[in-house]
């Protein structure tokens, strides 16, 4: 089944990204990406650039509203994700309580929407 890992991390978070003394930081994220790839559970996923460079889209009516950035009221964002599949949601919790953010943000592994999940099938 399908499961999608999304990271949350806190602000300081995604300032060690560019921070050249957080290597020990970067190294979490490298070796649990290529642990997740070379599983191969994941059929994709990336990182994410900071929240402020976002940009929000809603439709009201005919007219569009464009703002720069997400608004959401909380001490953590959307950092990245991977898409896995895995046999059922205790795989995905497992691969989910690996990931780096897991101990100082949250990570939500969200059932993929496929025709096969949909129907209360499993799918590999």
């Amino acid at each position: 089944m399908q499961y999608m890992l999304m990271f949350y991390q806190p602000a300081a978070e995604f300032e060690q990204r560019d921070d050249p003394s957080s290597q020990a930081y970067r190294a979490s994220w490298v070796a649990y990406a290529d642990a997740v790839r070379q599983s191969g559970v994941a059929l994709g996923g990336h990182g994410l650039l900071p929240p402020m460079t976002g940009t929000t889209l809603r439709v009201r009516g005919d007219k569009r509203q464009v703002q720069d950035g997400p608004f959401a009221d909380t001490k953590e964002q959307l950092g990245g994700y991977f898409v896995v599949d895995v046999p059922d949601l205790d795989a995905a919790l497992e691969w989910a309580a690996r990931a780096p953010c897991a101990a100082s943000g949250g990570v939500e592994v969200r059932p993929v929407f496929t025709a096969t999940a949909a129907a209360g099938t499993s799918q590999t």
